[in-house]
């Protein structure tokens, strides 16, 4: 369409026809482009406001694309239209409108001068015609002769041929006038004319009257036709075509330039908007693969490896796609055996992690700077500090804000400054809130390789050194009660047997010291008695009878005897013991017997550290607690004193005058038997209370607490 409308400009007869529908399809196929390119204009912003992946590198593209496309076209435009109307105004330069207007002008000068020649051959005929005596046909003939006419013919005034001659002797009629050239001849005018005739060759036409002298006749009509020479004729042609195209382009001097603007627009346009939609085209299709690849790429870096994308051809594309997909296969199998090593170390993590938390033993692990990195349950419960709050500090920091720490941070730090080659062992005295520990700590530097640092390993072994020293005091007890017993009775006996012979012998006072000094024999004997049977029961192994125990009803049964004590020696009233007592509390497993003795050295100790006091009372209590049944003994004394406090458990501890301290060390090792745990602690503002919690056996739900005195 645009081959037409460019060839419509040179062809009038085309142009005519076609030009407005060419101009009609060529709008409607432009709108039809707009259309397409609006269409997908509004498709890729909607790419864009969906921010669907690949749209801003289509974009891009489609810039670009359109940018090498409109750059060129708007230059080409624009030189082509200045080109066009400084080309249309050469057309029309004043030489060429006089150099036509001298031809055109050269040529109608020649072919007037061959008319009036031919006219004065004519007049001269039409002398010799209007002679009365002459023939027509002969002066025809002769004028043909002599002047080299094409063809002469006579017609009277009607039109009617009287004679007629000419040189083609195809000819057989001669070329009748036209009314116009009758019209001067009736008028005694001659007419001459240039006229093309029916072969389409060019004449010189001249008619002059012929006027007779006779009245009868009427005016006769000479008609002469000579062909104008060939050569004359073309020039002529030329230069009166070349003059009237010439005259018409000077008409449509503005249309012309209106015309191939609006062609020049309709292309520009048409190309333009091509190029956008193939733009377009080209654009997604060049950011498909590449969006794709961008896609994918974007999944790598959040870790999905399983994008592959098919491989359509075998250009750059091609192979950039089956390296990216080889990259992600590679990536895929990196980071499953990452996962397995790290699955690996995990496990092995968690595992080290169960270990030390299943560990009895405190850990602390160290960097080489001596600052914690890692720190276990167990250190926590030994050392009764959250320690795990501390990652990061050194341990002389830690003792900075915990003041307990002073002592282990020292050793600590001692150990790991040492000369010892790579392991150390120290003992340590830890001091908590309720009592004093004795640690056992071990240390061993770890290698560079792993970062360096040390770790540290320490157990509470205060448990152990009182059981290796109620081994002891057992193996003393034993012993002692083996040898001191086997004298104490013939002692006794021969002290009782010289009173008996040697008193009615005697004077009052010598008698007297006697009796005197065999009592006191005997106190004392008895006095080694009970000692020994207190050693014999402290080193006895135990014996347990076991079976299931209401530890309520237990206390009552206690409780019973003393009620019966205070009732039948009024002398030395005993302080009042009040009962507060869980109803309902699981029974526990144990011997009976041992526990009995258990409540009543309790209650012992209680009144005589009550011994002396106004308003002295004692509180028995049970209650469930979470890990079994307590028992509690609470006095209002004045407590125990912190050096004795430490060492209540131990043989030989004791506050009493006359105590043999083995009341506690016993109730310890009963309540050891029992798998049971005790506990001492003084109460503010005075008074003391001692804790005995035993495993508790599965019983229905406790009921609300009882209160009797």
């Amino acid at each position: 369409m645009l081959y037409l409308l460019a060839s419509a400009g040179a062809n009038t007869e085309f142009f005519e026809r076609h030009y407005r529908w060419l101009i009609v399809s060529i709008t409607i196929f432009l709108l039809l482009l707009i259309g397409v390119v609006g269409f997908l204009l509004g498709r890729l912003r909607r790419r864009l406001k969906t921010g669907e992946f690949g749209s801003k590198l289509a974009l891009r593209l489609l810039m670009v694309f359109s940018l090498m496309a409109i750059l060129p076209g708007v230059l080409i435009y624009s030189i082509s239209v200045q080109f066009l109307e400084k080309s249309i105004e050469s057309w029309f330069d004043v030489k060429v409108d006089r150099a036509l207007e001298g031809g055109l002008t050269l040529g109608q000068t020649v072919l007037d001068n061959l008319l009036e020649e031919l006219q004065k051959k004519a007049q001269v005929a039409a002398l010799d015609l209007a002679e009365p005596a002459s023939f027509p046909l002969t002066v025809l003939n002769q004028l043909l002769i002599q002047s080299q006419i094409q063809e002469a013919t006579l017609f009277n005034q009607e039109g009617k041929v009287i004679a007629f001659t000419s040189l083609d002797d195809a000819v057989l009629f001669p070329e009748i006038p036209n009314t116009e050239a009758m019209r001067h001849i009736r008028m005694q005018k001659n007419y001459s004319a240039v006229e093309t005739l029916a072969d389409n060759t060019l004449y010189l036409r001249v008619l002059v009257p012929v006027n007779v002298l006779s009245a009868e006749e009427d005016i006769r009509v000479l008609q002469v036709l000579q062909r104008v020479p060939p050569s004359i004729a073309r020039n002529a042609e030329i230069v009166q075509a070349g003059f009237s195209d010439y005259q018409e382009l000077m008409l449509s001097r503005q249309g012309l330039t209106r015309l191939y603007s609006a062609t020049l627009t309709l292309a520009l346009l048409l190309a333009l908007f091509s190029a956008l939609a193939c733009a377009f085209l080209i654009s997604e299709k060049l950011s498909a693969p590449l969006g794709l690849l961008a896609e994918g790429t974007r999944a790598v870096a959040q870790g999905d490896f399983s994008r592959r994308h098919q491989v359509h051809s075998t250009d750059e594309f091609g192979i950039l796609t089956e390296s990216f997909n080889l990259m992600t296969e590679q990536l895929a199998a990196a980071r499953t055996i990452a996962q397995q090593h790290q699955q690996e170390v995990e496990n092995a993590r968690a595992y080290l992690e169960n270990i030390l938390a299943n560990l009895s033993s405190g850990v602390i692990v160290f960097d080489k700077a001596l600052r914690i990195r890692a720190v276990n349950q167990s250190a926590e419960q030994i050392l009764q500090i959250p320690l795990i709050s501390f990652e990061g500090l050194t341990m002389e920091e830690c003792a900075e804000q915990e003041s307990g720490l002073r002592l282990l941070a020292a050793e600590i730090r001692g150990g790991f400054d040492s000369e010892e080659a790579g392991e150390w062992q120290r003992q340590v005295l830890h001091f908590t809130a309720d009592k004093e520990q004795v640690l056992l700590l071990r240390g061993s530097r770890l290698p560079q390789a792993s970062g360096g640092g040390g770790v540290v390993v320490f157990d509470d072994i205060t448990s152990l050194l009182q059981v290796q020293r109620t081994v002891a005091w057992g193996e003393v007890a034993r012993r002692l009660a083996h040898e001191i017993k086997n004298p104490l009775t013939p002692i006794q006996l021969s002290a009782e047997r010289l009173q008996h012979k040697l008193v009615s012998k005697l004077d009052e006072p010598d008698a007297k010291i006697l009796k005197r000094s065999t009592e006191t024999i005997v106190s004392q004997v008895e006095a080694l008695k009970r000692m020994v049977n207190e050693f014999r029961e402290y080193a006895r192994v135990p014996e347990l009878e076991l079976c299931q125990v209401d530890v309520n009803r237990l206390v009552r049964e206690v409780l019973a005897l003393y009620q019966m004590s205070d009732n039948t020696e009024n002398e030395s009233p005993q302080p009042p013991i009040t009962l507060e007592l869980a109803g309902e509390i699981s029974p526990v497993r144990g011997d009976p017997a041992r526990l009995r003795q258990v409540i009543h050295n309790l209650l012992q100790n209680a009144q005589d550290a009550l011994t002396g006091m106004e308003d002295a009372r004692i509180t028995v209590q049970t209650r469930s607690v979470s890990n079994g049944i307590e028992l509690s003994v609470i006095d209002n004394g004045k407590g125990f004193p912190e050096q004795v406090r430490a060492h209540a458990f131990e043989p030989y501890v004791t506050t009493k005058p006359r105590g043999t301290g083995l009341g506690l060390p016993i109730v310890k090792k009963i309540v050891d038997e029992h798998s049971g745990t005790i506990k001492i602690q003084n109460i503010q503002p005075h008074g003391a209370q001692i804790s005995i919690t035993l495993p508790a056996l599965p019983c229905s739900t406790p009921q609300p607490s009882t209160k009797t005195a």
